[in-house]
């Protein structure tokens, strides 16, 4: 069923393609059998990148609460505000990526660019707190919502029991999981489908939005900056909110090796998905405000229903059902890009060799898609979910701010690389600024859970030297090593 993909280290940063080699028997034949390579095929075209951007950027953030950034910014104004400078920061960071991916083809994200850049030791680290802790923690939270509000017409007049929503939402995990070990190309074309979804569902609070701000709704924009002042305790929890809603421009990365043409399609990609996204959110955000007050705002518990209970009347019984399918899409494309960084670092040796086989096939990294399946239901039906990703949001920003200082070290340190696609560099260096300016402040407001999430990211350190570098390991060690394997 599985092939392991033959290794082949390729100094100057371009492709490492894992691939299977193996004979097939000739019937009519003396001629000996040809090579068949069992590869990840280029199957992400255009359209289905920006899908894969857009379908896992637009969760369920936006339509739930966008009160964070307006509780941590005190303001209308400044919540707004707040959040087109998270997008412009984001596109930012996006187009550093996007020289990152036409340069280095390989497929694994975060993970990659750290381990051309810095070395094993750090993009161990990086995979290891992504696969124990950030990714099942990530999409168990992100399902709990598909959960919620797939039932949410169900139970119209009654809390929905929290039983329930653990077990829709935990075959909702289940139909990702298995939809991403069956097919590339249906992953794919349904991520194409759920992001019409999301946008639609954007459209529907957007249009009405600007139908009010036509009839002259404009009462909450009046004294667009009085209120309480945003402090430096709460800036950087709202630059947390504000990123979050806004991450998942990177995952297009991930999958370098499956995209046609990644010279063009993924800078290309990346600066339309962005600014569709980002002009969606403020859109969005500015739709609220013609509706409903700052306070109700803050007491709501999904922002959307809100709006569209008030303008909406029965038809408001959709926007839980667009929601629900935003989430499914975020998970979907989520699972689909993370599950490639698995499988570059198992090729690379830094994870147990199961999860870089190639189903032979259905062409999918098949191990590597369901190692998560376990994770995440041990996260779903255990733990405070949204305690675990406040510990570690930080080690998400540290790492991606760590990843653009690479850029900008390889601009140096490999001036030679082909780069079709650079950007200035005053842009990766304030992403950057930026992105370790947000970890040190977090560290000031937020000291108890920050100090938990980099205790939970430093175990990757010791991990690193006891399955990787030590070569003395007891026979029952690696005879446990090995069975892993």
């Amino acid at each position: 069923m599985f092939r392991k993909p033959a290794l082949s280290t390729i100094s100057n940063g371009s492709s490492l393609q894992g691939q299977s080699i193996g004979r097939l028997p000739s019937l009519d034949s003396k001629e000996p059998a040809q090579e068949e390579k069992v590869v990840l095929k280029k199957k992400v075209t255009f359209l289905r990148g920006v899908s894969i951007i857009i379908g896992t950027i637009i969760g369920a953030g936006i339509f739930i609460s966008p009160k964070g950034i307006l509780k941590n910014t005190g303001s209308v104004g400044m919540s707004l505000i707040l959040w087109t400078v998270c997008g412009i920061l984001s596109l930012f960071g996006a187009l550093c990526y996007a020289e990152l991916g036409t340069c280095i083809k390989k497929s694994g994200g975060h993970y990659t660019y750290i381990l051309e850049a810095f070395g094993p030791l750090p993009a161990f680290v990086r995979v290891w707190v992504e696969l124990l802790i950030i990714r099942p923690a990530a999409t168990a939270v992100i399902s709990l919502a598909f959960g919620r509000y797939i039932l949410e017409p169900f139970f119209i007049q009654c809390e929905i029991p929290d039983l329930a929503i653990k077990l829709i939402t935990a075959v909702g995990i289940t139909v990702v999981m298995v939809l991403n070990s069956m097919s590339v190309s249906w992953s794919a074309r349904i991520q194409i489908f759920l992001t019409f979804c999301k946008l639609v569902a954007i459209l529907i609070i957007i249009v009405p939005g600007v139908m009010q701000l036509i009839k002259g709704e404009t009462q909450h924009f009046k004294d667009a900056f009085a209120g309480n002042d945003a402090s430096v305790m709460g800036l950087p929890l709202a630059f947390y909110s504000g990123m979050y809603a806004y991450s998942g421009w990177f995952y297009l990365n991930f999958v370098t090796e499956e995209v046609e043409n990644p010279e063009k399609n993924i800078p290309l990609a990346i600066c339309i998905s962005m600014v569709i996204v980002t002009v969606g959110y403020v859109l969005t955000n500015v739709a609220y405000f013609t509706t409903i007050s700052p306070e109700e705002l803050l007491n709501s518990k999904a922002v959307a229903v809100t709006f569209a209970e008030r303008l909406m009347g029965n038809f408001s019984l959709a926007v839980p059902i667009f929601v629900a399918l935003s989430c499914f899409g975020s998970m979907n494309g989520g699972i689909f890009a993370v599950s490639r960084m698995f499988y570059v670092a198992s090729r690379e040796g830094h994870l147990p060799e199961i999860l870089s086989m190639i189903h032979v096939r259905k062409h999918t990294p098949l191990p590597a898609v369901i190692v998560l399946h376990p994770l995440t239901m041990i996260m779903l039906f255990t733990g405070d979910l949204y305690s675990l990703l406040n510990f570690l949001s930080f080690a998400r920003w540290l790492f991606i701010g760590l990843v653009v200082i690479g850029l900008i070290y390889l601009r140096y340190k490999r001036p030679d690389m082909p780069r079709p696609f650079k950007v200035p560099l005053f842009i990766p260096a304030l992403f950057s600024f930026t992105c370790l300016f947000m970890v040190a402040l977090s560290l000031y407001s937020d000291p108890v859970n920050t100090g938990i999430g980099f205790a939970i990211t430093l175990t990757g350190v010791p991990a690193y030297y006891l399955f990787i570098i030590w070569d003395k390991k007891p026979r029952w060690f690696r005879r446990l090593l090995v069975h892993c394997k």
